[in-house]
Parts: C-alpha cells; structure tokens; sequence
C-alpha cells in the first residue's frame, strides 16, 4: 500500500508513532492527549495550534486511508486511537526500531541531518555504533518497494546534508542531491547546494499546513450551517 499523508497527517501519526514507543503505558491516545502531543512544543517543528476538531477531522480521514483505528480504553468509553502505518498486521510497511525513529522524528520536525538524527533517535531506539543512523537512512532509500526518505542538497555552510521523509510526496525539485560518484564517493563538481531550495521547501510546508486548517474550518463551517 502506497502512504500519502498530508501535513497535518504526518504530524498525528508521527505523535501516535513516538507515544507508542516513548509512553506504551499511555497508548493508545485519547483525543485530548493526542492533540496535547500535536501542539507539544518540544520535538516539534513547526510547533503548531491545532484544536481538538481538526486533530478529529484528521483522525477520521486516516481512518478513510485505514492508518488509524479507534480503540475504546478498558474500562472506559473514552474512545482511544492507535496508528495502522507500520509494523502491524494491517499494512506491509516494516521498520526496524531505529529505522522508525527516524522516520518518526522525520515526521515530527521535518528535514534533518544525521548528526541531527543520531542525538534525537535514541529517545526511540538504541544505537549500536555510530554508524547505524547512516545505515539505516541509506536501507530507507533504497527500499525495494519504493524509497520512504530522500537525501537533500546540502546547504552551504552545513557539513552535511539533511534527509526528508517522502510520505508526503516528492521533495521541491533540485533538492535532492546527486548521487556520489561510485569510484571518488564524491559529488558531481555541478552539484551546487543552494538554500533557496531549503526556504522554498519550508514555505511550501508552512503554505500546506494553513491551507489544510482553512480547508478543515471551512468543512466544519459548512457541517454547522447544514445542521
């Protein structure tokens, strides 16, 4: 099964992802206590406002895509949310644990180096060697059933370049940076890094983010004037 979330999306299952591993006592999560994890101010970015209607409304079209289901508490009425992405038996997506903290982070903050991976991936999973974030990103590249992370070009003045998910598309064009040379392991000598692809891709976030919380208020405006 082809994933495709939209911002708001990869934002509730990257939550329901990282308070599964980080808070399995707490999990499933109700609808306040995943909203509460929406709008968390750390590991967050952007950090976000959302209320409980539009964490609902997303919750309920990732049901549509059979990503999220309900599960009532025991004991409780209170219904209670768990993600269907991957490792379950609901879809063939298989991570490793430290495979998942990536793309959970990925998910939560957006594009990061591997330098920026290796010190927030361990909240989620051990690391053996330092080498296993490097690992793991180029097996998500090169998934036989279609790459899941995608590496960026690499901004001038950083060392290294950062990585995005691709749950929710293509990253901007030009972002990606060529492969290395298989002989040198270095870069084409063309290969020039620019940060315009960097701001474009954030404002197109940023753009994506507001158009989809005017896209769900208008839904519940028009909800409210049907009833």
């Amino acid at each position: 099964m082809k994933i495709t979330l939209t911002a708001l999306e990869a934002r509730v299952i990257g939550c329901l992802i990282e308070k599964q591993v980080t808070t399995p006592d707490q999990y499933p999560l109700s609808l306040n206590a995943l909203t509460n994890a929406c709008n968390q101010k750390s590991n967050r970015d952007p950090v976000l406002a959302l209320d409980e209607a539009t964490v609902q409304r997303t919750l309920d079209d990732l049901a549509r895509k059979h990503l999220v289901i309900e599960r009532a508490g025991f004991g409780s009425r209170v219904p209670k949310y768990q993600h269907c992405f991957c490792n379950t038996e609901y879809g063939t997506l298989r991570l490793t644990p430290v495979e998942l903290g990536i793309v959970c982070e990925l998910l939560l903050r957006g594009p990061q180096t591997p330098g920026e991976l290796r010190g927030r991936v361990p909240r989620m999973a051990a690391l053996g060697n330092p080498g296993d974030i490097e690992a793991a990103l180029q097996a998500l590249a090169v998934r036989e059933g279609g790459a899941v992370v995608a590496r960026l070009a690499r901004e001038p003045g950083r060392r290294d370049a950062c990585y995005a998910h691709l749950f929710s598309g293509p990253v901007v064009e030009g972002e990606v940076a060529p492969a290395r040379d298989a002989a040198s392991g270095a870069a084409p000598a063309d290969a020039a890094p620019t940060a315009e692809a960097r701001l474009e891709r954030l404002e197109m976030e940023v753009r994506a983010l507001r158009a989809e919380l005017e896209a769900l208020k208008d839904q519940a405006s028009g909800a409210n004037q049907g009833t």
